[in-house]
């Protein structure tokens, strides 16, 4: 079976599973800059191709955990393939 990493980002108890060809270290340093300084938007993409833009404060807490799952040709991170339906902040699920 063919597998691939799978990247969940919690961010202030909501979880983020983050698209395939997101560069997991550009991310780590946006948040740690947007930490440590006034409050501010930090884009990635998600699993479904979808676009996010989380405002990220001084007092916010990321936990960031990878893990190998099936592999899902669909999960390019391509915005201009989106799939899945509308994203649910409370369950974290498309």
């Amino acid at each position: 079976m063919q597998t691939m990493e799978r990247t969940e980002v919690v961010i202030d108890g909501v979880s983020l599973l983050l698209a395939q060809e997101q560069d997991l270290d550009d991310l780590i340093q946006r948040f740690e800059a947007a930490a440590n300084g006034p409050a501010r938007f930090v884009e990635f993409v998600v699993v479904g191709n979808r676009r996010m833009r989380v405002l990220i404060t001084p007092g916010a807490r990321i936990m960031i955990s990878t893990t190998s799952v099936p592999y899902d040709p669909r999960d390019t991170g391509d915005e201009s393939a989106p799939w899945g339906g509308m994203f649910d902040l409370e369950t974290g699920v498309l």
